[in-house]
C-alpha cells in the first residue's frame, strides 16, 4: 500500500509505484522519469566524490523502471507536463516544445556521456536553452543519480507557465528536486517515489527547506 507523508498544507509525499497510486489532481507534471536505459551508475566526473568516485552514494546505483520502455500515457492529459529524457521514447510523443539544458562547462563537451540533456513540453513548438550552471561541485553534492539542479526545475515551471499558488506533480520525484522547487517559488507539490531510499532522502531535503522558511 502506498504510504502517504504530508510536510504541511502544500507538500504531500506518496511511497509507493505512481502507476497505482492514482488518480491524481493537479495543474502541471514536471518530472525527470526513468528513461529505460537500464543505466548503472559507474563513473562520471573525477576525484574521490564525482558520481561513481569511491565516496560517492551514487556509485552502483540504479533506477527503479529503468529496464523497461517508459510511456508517459498517463500523464499527457495533465493541462501543462514537462517530460525530461524524451529523445529516449519520442514514439509516444506528439510534437511540443524542447528544453535544453547545457550541463556542462564548454571545456568539457564532447567528453564524458552528454554534454545536454532535452526536456519534452506540452504545446509549441519552440526550442528553449536554460542558462543553468552546473556547477563543477554539483557531482560530488549529488544525491541522486540523475538528480537535476533546483534552479533548472524553477526554470521548467516558469517556461510550462505554471502559476503561483497552482500544484505540481512528480510522479518520479527522485530526491525531491522538483518539490523544493515548488516550495522556493510558492507552488504546492505532490511527489511520488517508488524507491525507499530516496523517498527518504526526499522528505529530508524537503523538510529540511520547509524549516529554513520558518527561521
Amino acid at each position: 500500500e502506498p504510504v502517504v507523508v504530508r510536510l504541511g498544507p502544500s507538500v504531500t509525499l506518496i511511497h509507493g509505484d505512481c502507476l497505482e497510486c492514482g488518480p491524481f489532481k493537479a495543474d502541471a507534471v514536471i518530472t525527470d522519469p526513468p528513461y529505460g536505459m537500464d543505466w548503472s551508475f559507474t563513473g562520471q566526473g573525477s576525484g574521490r566524490n564525482a558520481q561513481g568516485g569511491t565516496a560517492s552514494v551514487t556509485k552502483g546505483q540504479r533506477i527503479a523502471g529503468d529496464a523497461q520502455d517508459f510511456n508517459p500515457a498517463p500523464w499527457l492529459e495533465f493541462e501543462r507536463v514537462v517530460l525530461w529524457g524524451f529523445h529516449h521514447f519520442p514514439q509516444h510523443l506528439e510534437r511540443g516544445t524542447v528544453l535544453v539544458w547545457v550541463k556542462k562547462y564548454p571545456d568539457a563537451w564532447g567528453t564524458f556521456l552528454s554534454d545536454a540533456d532535452l526536456a519534452w513540453m506540452k504545446g509549441g513548438c519552440g526550442v528553449y536553452l536554460s542558462k543553468t550552471i552546473n556547477p563543477a561541485s554539483f557531482q560530488a553534492e549529488k544525491v541522486h543519480p540523475t538528480q537535476k539542479p533546483v534552479a533548472l526545475m524553477e526554470w521548467c515551471m516558469d517556461r510550462a507557465k505554471v502559476p503561483q499558488g497552482a500544484t505540481v506533480l512528480d510522479p518520479y520525484m527522485g530526491s525531491g528536486t522538483t518539490g523544493i522547487a515548488c516550495i522556493r517559488t510558492g507552488r504546492k507539490f505532490i511527489g511520488i517515489e517508488i524507491d525507499a531510499g530516496h523517498f527518504e532522502t526526499a522528505r529530508k531535503r524537503m523538510e529540511a527547506e520547509l524549516m529554513q522558511g520558518t527561521f
